[in-house]
């Protein structure tokens, strides 16, 4: 096995790997601070670039279960490789040439002071023929784990976020093992894909694994950028592991290109990083590379709280209650007022099934907006208002427009009363700016919250495949957002569809936050909240705390506290709220003015036992962010239903601290060591936040 080079890429290493002349090229990346324990293994090398073409033959047992390894992988040939280096990072560039005559490019790029790297192909067609794909990565790591000079028995583990609605992010640890993936006695290849098929690319699973070798204490992490269909496979080839992904492939996604000669496709991006530790430091590094992609406006910086009606009215708002809702508000704190679904509802229609037309209800609304956007103005919030422009319901005359409408086989795809426009369609994209963006100028919203609640699913017509249909309606769908942006520079966005089934960075870049989940009011919203931090940045998590007149103090503080977990959205029975209950959602909305920076800039770990059931949760959690810098630290606490009272108790790292501000319904105990922070919370369903500053 011969080392073609090592490249130093800050903390990581990314070493080229090939058997020999004219073998396969191969990348694995490991932490430079342990170059000197990579052990030597007797494996195959795996392909850096995995590539299937129709016509391909299959490797034998793969047919129906992967198409990685196929014919032209056997036939790829090292051309050249090529290190670009700028003040901005360093790119290094691989040249693979198939047996089509196409040049295969793998691009590893590495932005200054990053601790993860982006990873993505690009084919141009230099040959005579049209060649149709079938699969084309964006990242495939070999060697895994090179820390062991065998398969590593009873030492690796598949870290994977499982995802339902109402119940995002629930991390699933899997042994190699039981996931059939050791070694045979003979080298058969053995292989797990998983993925998810649709426009909600945050369904079944996040579009995320790690890989932990527990005994050498690293941690491989990748997270792949792409609205639609997607997939990961961890195969075993001899004693190692090899971790590809991208697009979903022609089995599990529908989906093949054709590319002709003189053309090109571009694979999506897959930020991939690995570390010392273990799944929440690997996670840290994935989404601090988001912080790149940031491009809110200003009156974001601030993480204002925000209002959104939704949980007040259920979809019935009016000049009435959005003007009382208003002055219960002023004053206190509230920087977005958001206007929720069922303000265009026709007669006959409910919020769900009406939307599509983008007509103001004028029987609730008959003056117009203008009165009730000014209300909120002048109370010094910003006006929003909820589209899912998107879809069109059942009850919209939009509903009819098939010529304009995605088909499948032929027929209007239909999902749950809902069709879906195709904005491929230059008469669509027309139709919406007049509908969306132009209506948003004229009124003067400064924010949009953004809906989806149904999937397109396995594709649509209009390209050579369904698969391939899907990933251009997605692709533009998200030229509509970047025209809403340029549009409207200053507009706060918010993406939501039906809570956190897009919460994968294509989407991030385009919008200021997301909504993490659909749970408003119940139990297993801080376990949901803590779970998203592994797979976007807090600042850009969107918590709803309902607030109920029958709560309790110590049911509000449970609900307000998990909002510190990201951005504070309250909504609720907010007339109803006494002088007592109010104080403790104004003593929530300074303390969590206090946490912007940690929320803003930090890095998290979460402490407790598992929780096996969300909508009975037992036991307790805690996540601690340490800022940046290591000045102050916010520890968010829940206890749950368990009757057992084990203590909280979080590490600390190195340092003296002091509590600066704590949250709870009451006064509670806290005790500080140089080790630990200790939270006694006696009853079940109790919540704290406590920010910590360290002591010079």
């Amino acid at each position: 096995m011969e080392v073609l080079k090592d490249y130093v890429l800050g903390d990581t290493i990314a070493r080229y790997l090939q058997p020999g002349p004219g073998g396969p090229v191969g990348m694995m990346l490991f932490p430079a601070a342990m170059a000197g324990q990579v052990a030597e293994k007797s494996s195959a090398i795996d392909s850096l670039v995995q590539i299937k073409t129709l016509g391909d033959t299959y490797p034998g047992g793969s047919a129906g279960r992967s198409l990685r390894n196929g014919g032209t992988v056997a036939t790829l040939t090292l051309e050249s490789q090529l290190e670009v280096t700028t003040d901005a990072g360093v790119t290094v560039v691989t040249l693979l040439r198939t047996h089509q005559g196409c040049l295969v490019e793998h691009h590893l790029r590495w932005q200054s002071g990053e601790a993860a790297l982006d990873s993505f192909a690009v084919l141009r067609n230099e040959g005579p023929d049209t060649v149709t794909l079938e699969l084309l990565s964006s990242f495939s790591l070999t060697g895994l784990t090179p820390f062991a000079g065998d398969d590593a028995p009873g030492d690796l583990i598949l870290h994977r976020l499982r995802s339902a609605w109402s119940g995002e992010g629930r991390l699933v640890s899997d042994h190699v093992e039981d996931l059939s993936l050791e070694p045979a006695w003979a080298s058969w290849e053995r292989c797990l894909r998983f993925g998810q098929v649709g426009s909600w690319p945050v369904q079944g699973f996040f579009p995320t694994a790690f890989l932990e070798d527990s005994r050498a204490g690293v941690c491989w992490g990748a997270q792949i950028a792409h609205p639609a269909s997607w997939q990961i496979e961890l195969g075993r080839t001899g004693a190692a592991l090899n971790l590809s992904g991208g697009l979903a492939d022609r089995e599990l996604g529908h989906w093949t290109k054709s590319v002709a000669p003189g053309e090109e496709f571009r694979t999506p991006v897959a930020y991939l990083t690995v570390t010392q530790g273990g799944v929440d430091d690997a996670a840290h590094r994935l989404t601090a590379r988001h912080q790149l992609f940031l491009d809110v406006p200003a009156v974001e910086e601030a993480l204002p709280v925000i209002f959104n009606e939704y949980c007040t009215t259920w979809g019935s708002p009016s000049p009435q209650n959005i003007g009382a809702i208003v002055d219960r508000l002023a004053g206190k704190g509230i920087r977005y007022l958001v206007i929720d679904s069922g303000w265009y509802k026709a007669e006959g229609s409910e919020w769900f099934n009406g939307h599509g037309d983008w007509e103001l209800d004028r029987r609730t609304f008959p003056d117009g907006l203008t009165e009730a956007l000014d209300h909120v103005r002048s109370a010094g919030m910003i006006p929003g208002i909820w589209f899912e422009f998107e879809t069109v319901g059942s009850r919209a005359t939009s509903f009819t427009l098939t010529d304009h409408l995605l088909k499948r086989d032929g027929a209007p795809v239909t999902v749950g009363g809902r069709r879906f426009w195709d904005f491929r369609d230059p008469f669509v994209i027309g139709y919406l700016k007049d509908r969306v963006i132009d209506f948003l100028k004229a009124n003067g919203f400064g924010y949009l919250k953004v809906d989806y609640n149904n999937s397109i699913g396995i594709g649509c017509d209009g390209a050579e495949s369904l698969g391939e249909g899907l990933r251009q309606q997605m692709a533009a769908v998200q030229g509509f957002f970047r025209m809403i942006r340029e549009e409207m520079p200053e507009l706060v966005m918010e993406n939501c569809a039906s809570g956190g089934h897009r919460l994968e960075p294509s989407m991030l870049a385009l919008t200021s936050m997301s909504s993490f989940s659909d749970a408003h009011e119940c139990a297993e919203i801080p376990i949901i909240a803590a779970n998203v931090q592994r797979a976007l940045l807090p600042r850009q998590s969107q918590i709803w705390a309902v607030l109920r007149a029958p709560d309790s103090p110590q049911r509000l503080a449970y609900s307000l506290t998990a909002t510190m977990l990201g951005r504070m959205c309250l909504s609720g029975d907010i007339h109803e709220l006494s002088d007592e209950q109010w104080a403790v959602v104004s003593r929530a909305i300074t303390f969590y003015r206090a946490a912007v920076p940690v929320i803003k800039n930090g890095v998290s770990h979460r402490f407790g036992p598992k929780v096996s059931s969300y909508r009975h949760p037992e036991g307790w959690q805690a996540v601690r962010r340490v800022s940046d810098d290591g000045a102050q630290i916010l520890v968010v606490a829940h206890r749950f239903g368990a009757a057992e009272r084990t203590p909280i108790e979080v590490a600390l790292p190195p340092g003296r601290y002091e509590v600066g501000d704590l949250f709870s319904h009451r006064e509670i105990v806290v005790k500080l060591t140089e080790e630990l922070a200790a939270v006694e919370l006696k009853e079940p369903f109790s919540a704290a936040a406590l920010l910590l500053t360290q002591i010079e």
